[in-house]
């Protein structure tokens, strides 16, 4: 039969009993980072949201002017341009973001890229949205692949 070996501590009054010092313990400060990243914030990012707006719109489901209060400069007019060709609209079944990238050139401001499928085709979307001063986000550009057309300043 096993015994179990027990130490008694006479305690002074007032006095705590000793305890470990080993900093992994749960509650104990650690200068390590957690291993998990924090949680992003609720709903859905400012990119997925901004490449299935402009898909919706120039696949022809949605008027240009549902993103009038969505864009700011020329992007409006470009996307106006966009729309009147009318390049993702498909017979048969409604195209689909494959993809979406992106490059933060500063704070506020995205560099996305989106690959669109539309029908048997993969097509390239490219826009930049900026967040204004209200911490809403904008569209101040976009692109589909081929030439672009020139502004009129």
């Amino acid at each position: 039969m096993n015994k179990v070996m027990t130490r008694t501590v006479q305690l002074r009054p007032g006095t705590r009993p000793p305890g470990r010092r080993d900093s992994r313990r749960p509650g104990a400060p650690s200068s390590r980072r957690p291993l998990t990243p924090p949680a992003a914030p609720p709903g859905p990012r400012p990119t997925d949201l901004f490449a299935e707006r402009l898909l919706a719109v120039l696949s022809g489901r949605r008027p240009v002017h549902w993103m009038l209060r969505h864009t700011a400069g020329h992007a409006y007019d470009d996307l106006a341009r966009l729309a009147e060709r009318g390049p993702l609209r498909t017979h048969g079944n409604d195209p689909v973001v494959r993809d979406i990238g992106y490059f933060v050139p500063r704070a506020g401001a995205l560099e996305v890229f989106a690959r669109i499928a539309a029908g048997d085709r993969l097509r390239a979307m490219a826009f930049r949205l900026e967040q204004g001063a209200d911490l809403r986000w904008r569209c101040t550009a976009v692109e589909m692949g081929g030439p672009r057309a020139p502004h009129d300043d």
